[in-house]
């Protein structure tokens, strides 16, 4: 809003002229949500606490769990304002920003309403596990669908130069790298992504169709939207189990969006694409200031969801942190190192898919279900064997540092 609002006074404010800049926008994203967070944060609380929304606690015989009955919910309405407001105030406005601040909202209200329906309907269930699928899965069309037809989300490779002769010169952008060299790159719009640890790591998923002969490249767009879906909803989930305990959802969260971040910036910049051989995306750096909004938020949150907890983020804050990491790492073409950047997430769900498998299995084969995990998902397993929650929290955000590390360290690993 704010830059729009500078170039229609073609920036004739003193200092105006920085919002020119990604770098500056972003870090004033950044500060400003964490001012919603932090300076507005405990008279959100304080509201929660006298509307007597409180987090309801079953008794699974964890150490300190009741204690934990009564604190405020819904949360991550805190998240979403740090969000929002930052983004609509420094962010350029393009398609890559308008497909995140709908994703936010989308899955945010998703979140809300299962809120609402257990604190305020007295239902512990919350929204049916059907509904909220259907609200994924409709987020993951918007994204899908968006992302392989909208004629803006373009990438661009590098050609030699007598290749590039034989291209219309509207498909065709040059630049100068700092030894004078001259560049070529070829503006495509391809469902391309990024294959990590290989060379020449770009991958089309039109190839995934070649069994279906010469025409099998036409519904592409049906593969690459089916990906998409499953992508966001189960990041979405994983996130939604991961928050479990005082600061585990958040911190973890707050380190992939950093790393995305530091993608998206490399991604948007026609130097650092080419210099590291990633992928260029044209207008994808202007994802940098919503990451930033992003990153403060999550910061600001933790100010109060630290153990002991002030508050906790809900639904309302869990599904959404996962599905916008989700479609970061989609819109960035990155989607494929979400095992490794969001590995946390990852263990956490495969810990409650196995447990429940297993125990089913070994209840119809043995007449009595067995487990393989004291309790999941797998930070309850870990307080069942007796470790204080601040130390498990702590060391899934070590955990969650290194996978980060070896996410970045695959732009050069290859």
């Amino acid at each position: 809003m704010l830059y729009h609002l500078f170039k229609a006074m073609d920036f004739s404010v003193p200092g105006s002229g920085a919002f020119n800049y990604i770098s500056f926008r972003a870090g004033m994203a950044l500060i400003v949500s964490l001012i919603i967070t932090l300076w507005f944060g405990k008279g959100i609380i304080k509201l929660l606490r006298r509307m007597q929304v409180g987090e309801t606690v079953r008794d699974l015989g964890l150490e300190g769990q009741l204690q934990k009955a009564g604190t405020p919910t819904m949360g991550g309405l805190m998240i979403i304002a740090g969000i929002v407001i930052p983004t609509l105030l420094f962010a350029r406005f393009n398609v890559y920003i308008v497909l995140m601040l709908v994703a936010t909202v989308w899955l945010g209200a998703i979140g809300f309403v299962d809120d609402y329906i257990k604190v305020f309907k007295k239902d512990k269930r919350g929204l049916a596990g059907t509904s909220k699928i259907i609200g994924q899965v409709g987020i993951g069309l918007i994204v899908g669908l968006t992302v392989y037809f909208h004629p803006a989300i373009r990438t661009k490779v590098e050609v030699p130069q007598v290749l590039a002769e034989q291209f219309d010169a509207r498909e065709i952008t040059t630049f100068n790298d700092e030894d004078g060299a001259t560049h070529y790159l070829l503006d495509r719009k391809l469902p391309n992504t990024t294959i990590p640890f290989v060379k020449g790591n770009e991958f089309n998923y039109s190839s995934l169709l070649k069994f279906l002969g010469p025409d099998g490249r036409r519904y592409t767009w049906i593969l690459y939207t089916l990906v998409v879906i499953f992508i966001i909803t189960a990041v979405s989930n994983g996130a939604n189990i991961t928050d479990g305990i005082d600061g585990l959802a958040a911190g973890t969260s707050a380190v992939m969006v950093l790393t995305l971040g530091i993608l998206a910036w490399i991604s948007g910049n026609i130097i650092f694409s080419e210099y590291l051989d990633v992928m260029y995306i044209p207008g994808s750096g202007e994802l940098v200031v919503y990451i930033g909004a992003m990153l403060g938020a999550c910061i600001g949150f933790l100010w109060y969801n630290t153990y002991p907890a002030q508050v906790f983020m809900g639904d309302t804050g869990s599904l959404m942190l996962g599905g916008t990491i989700a479609t970061l790492a989609i819109l960035v073409r990155k989607e494929l190192l979400i095992p490794v950047l969001c590995g946390v997430f990852l263990v956490e769900n495969l810990s409650v898919m196995l447990q429940v498998s297993y125990f089913k299995y070994t209840k119809r084969k043995y007449g009595e279900g067995r487990r393989i995990f004291k309790m999941s998902p797998l930070h309850h397993h870990y307080q069942k064997l007796g470790y204080h929650e601040s130390k498990i929290v702590a060391r899934f955000w070590i955990v969650g540092v290194m996978l980060a590390v070896l996410t970045l360290v695959t732009l050069k690993l290859r």
